[in-house]
């Protein structure tokens, strides 16, 4: 049996690394949770009494962070463009992490979305997965008047990614695990740009960054955004949001 209901949950602004910690509690809970489940059904295979259906839960986790930069397993150090004077300068902090991805920036007035899905609630596919999360942010950028798409051989959602215009509006990176995915995406909606300047993002030398307000040329109601991306995720990986 899957278990489509998703705990949905806003830690509002929070430190990176606790938010880290955070994550990776409820993603271990989860994984150590499917080894139980297995466990048991080998011994119900075995010749045991059946034992009751346990589920795996479900979180849809969203945020903002202070000012930071990240760096997944395949990133080079080098794309931070600051020192450790220059990090203090700007307020931010620097952290290599274990999603997939090179470097990112996060910071106030981005939403940042941590999906902790057992993908065997509903599909295991990480290919289709991360897929799926870039239509929920096309579609959220759509009922905003804006059309995004994506860049073909790169992960994210772009603006005119056929053409030498072509920036960058949401960034992902995803760790999975047994069908356990944290991580996620980070789409800037009033997001300070020039904080972008300080690295290579994604490890993409050549790309420009965007956001909701550089492109609508007004601030935009993050909490209103962040409603509208939760109803287009749910409903495209069939949620039951609790």
């Amino acid at each position: 049996m899957k278990n489509k209901k998703v705990i949905l949950q806003d830690w509002g602004l929070t430190d990176y690394k606790t938010a880290w910690e955070r994550q990776e509690k409820l993603f271990a809970e989860t994984v150590a949770l499917k080894t139980e489940i297995r466990n048991r059904a080998q011994l119900v295979s075995a010749g045991d009494e059946p034992v009751e259906e346990i589920l795996t839960p479900n979180y849809l986790v969203f945020c903002q962070h202070p000012h930071v930069y990240t760096l997944g397993k395949s990133g080079k150090a080098e794309h931070l463009l600051l020192d450790e004077e220059g990090l203090k300068e700007k307020n931010a902090v620097y952290y290599p992490i274990n999603r997939g991805g090179d470097i990112t920036y996060h910071g106030p007035g981005q939403i940042v979305s941590y999906p902790i899905l057992d993908l065997d609630n509903f599909f295991t596919d990480i290919h289709l997965y991360l897929r799926t999360l870039e239509e929920a942010v096309i579609l959220t950028l759509a009922d905003y008047g804006l059309t995004a798409g994506r860049y073909p051989g790169y992960t994210g959602v772009w603006f005119d990614a056929d053409n030498d215009k072509a920036r960058k509006i949401c960034a992902m990176g995803v760790r999975c695990s047994r069908w356990v995915t944290m991580h996620g995406l980070a789409m800037n909606v009033n997001t300070n740009l020039d904080y972008f300047k300080n690295i290579v993002p994604c490890g993409i030398d050549d790309k420009a960054v965007t956001s909701m307000q550089q492109e609508l040329g007004h601030e935009v109601d993050l909490n209103a955004v962040q409603k509208i991306l939760t109803g287009h995720i749910s409903v495209l990986f069939g949620m039951e949001v609790i």
